[in-house]
Formats: structure tokens, C-alpha cells, sequence
């Protein structure tokens, strides 16, 4: 179960994201502003999954395997965007 999700979270990151502040409390411990999570459902949405699988499951702890998740996290969002604008032209 936990595969399926986190292969859903990166094909469908926008998706998980909305279906988990629907019909969890998943994001509402974590992220205490509804803006937060809507720039971070628009700009950054694997990013925002990390950054609520670190708060909700790990504690908050701020440790190595928590920043490397976050530094892959970003080049996967960022990636994506320079990748659809190549393939654009």
C-alpha cells in the first residue's frame, strides 16, 4: 500500500495532495495556513508531500535523510518544469 501511494505521489503529486486535505487531517497538523499548502500545490507539489511526510511521520526531526528527501524532492519538481518547457519548443 505504501508503494502504490508513493508511486501515485510522483505521478499524481496534485492529486494526492488534494485528495489527502479532502478527506484526511493529514495537512492540517502540518500545515497550519491554507495558503501554504495551495502555493505548495501549485508551485512545489512533491516538495509539499515531503515536507508533510518529515512533519506528520518523522516527527519534524530535521535530519540527514529528511534533507536529502527534500533536495531530491525539489530537483523532481524543478525537473519537471524544465523538462515540459524542452519538450514545449
Amino acid at each position: 500500500m505504501v508503494f502504490i501511494l508513493g508511486l501515485l505521489a510522483l505521478i499524481f503529486p496534485r492529486l494526492l495532495i488534494i485528495v489527502l486535505w479532502l478527506f484526511t487531517d493529514w495537512f492540517d497538523k502540518v500545515i497550519g495556513n491554507i495558503l501554504y499548502l495551495l502555493l505548495g500545490l501549485i508551485f512545489v507539489p512533491v516538495g509539499t508531500l515531503w515536507y508533510g511526510f518529515v512533519m506528520h511521520y518523522m516527527g519534524g526531526a530535521w535530519d540527514a535523510l529528511a534533507v536529502v528527501g527534500m533536495v531530491i524532492a525539489l530537483a523532481i519538481d524543478f525537473g519537471a518544469f524544465n523538462s515540459s518547457r524542452k519538450y514545449r519548443r
